[in-house]
């Protein structure tokens, strides 16, 4: 039960998926209790949902703690320094060298806020992922099993319900199904009824698409936007190509069936 990370041999990981983070004392402690945490906050949730926040909530909160800790840099040349995150807000809260002990909070007195900052982040994580995310799962898990439904390629799926988070759990429901070709383009009605064409971003790299919107669409609006791709109603397409719109549903697939035919 002593949760050190220091040992020369140290080698674990959260699991066999996750090869390149080593755990920090803080992934230790998260992999023996976090499914305690988790049902303390959630008694009702069931055992696959839990398994499933357990995992989640690792990927998207815990590791980068772990890897902060034991040096892994998020890529090999990063673009830009994020000090935004948890473990940089712990940081900020230490005491400085040349602060006078006598008039500054204690070192307890530090961690206390420092404790409850992150605990208010865990659950900032959590609470949406339990009550969100893992919800819209099964969702997803349809879209991607009824996609050939959609259009013969495989490579769209439509949701059936507008907001629903997708792309926390779209790659791993492309394993689980063993998709190929991968989904490239996703169908959805965003608040106002618009129907939403939105690109697949690849993997771990939120920025790169795996394909697109046409380069000749980008940053066009309504009447030049239906004119210069012959397809009605479309509304917008992002100057980034990552997504677009149509004020219906035969017209955003439409819309990503043409840039589906860029890519051959």
């Amino acid at each position: 039960m002593r949760y050190d990370h220091h040992q020369r041999e140290f080698e674990e990981t959260f699991s066999p998926q996750h090869t390149v983070t080593k755990l920090s004392a803080s992934g230790l402690v998260y992999k023996h209790y976090g499914k305690d945490i988790i049902k303390a906050h959630y008694p009702l949730l069931s055992t696959d949902h839990l398994e499933l926040a357990y995992k989640k909530m690792y990927k998207s909160f815990m590791e980068a703690i772990d890897a902060i800790d034991t040096g892994v840099e998020v890529c090999e040349k990063p673009a830009y320094k994020d000090a935004t995150g948890l473990s940089a807000r712990v940081a900020r809260l230490n005491s400085r060298w040349n602060e006078d002990p006598a008039t500054t909070p204690s070192q307890d007195e530090r961690f206390e806020v420092a404790s409850a900052l992150c605990g208010q982040d865990f659950l900032n994580v959590l609470e949406p992922l339990v009550e969100s995310s893992i919800p819209a799962y099964q969702y997803v898990e349809q879209a991607v099993v009824e996609r050939h439904l959609v259009d013969a390629s495989g490579e769209i799926i439509k949701l059936s319900s507008g907001g629903m988070p997708w792309k926390s759990h779209l790659y791993d429901l492309e394993r689980k199904h063993s998709v190929e070709p991968l989904i490239k383009f996703v169908l959805y009605t965003d608040e106002t009824g618009m129907w939403r064409v939105q690109a697949v971003s690849e993997e771990h790299a939120g920025f790169t698409n795996r394909l697109s919107l046409p380069e000749a669409w980008r940053g066009v609006r309504d009447a030049d936007l239906e004119s210069i791709a012959g397809i009605p109603g479309c509304t917008f397409c992002h100057k980034a190509g990552f997504i677009g719109g149509n004020i219906n549903y035969e017209g955003a697939l439409s819309m990503a069936k043409s840039a589906l035919a860029t890519q051959n």
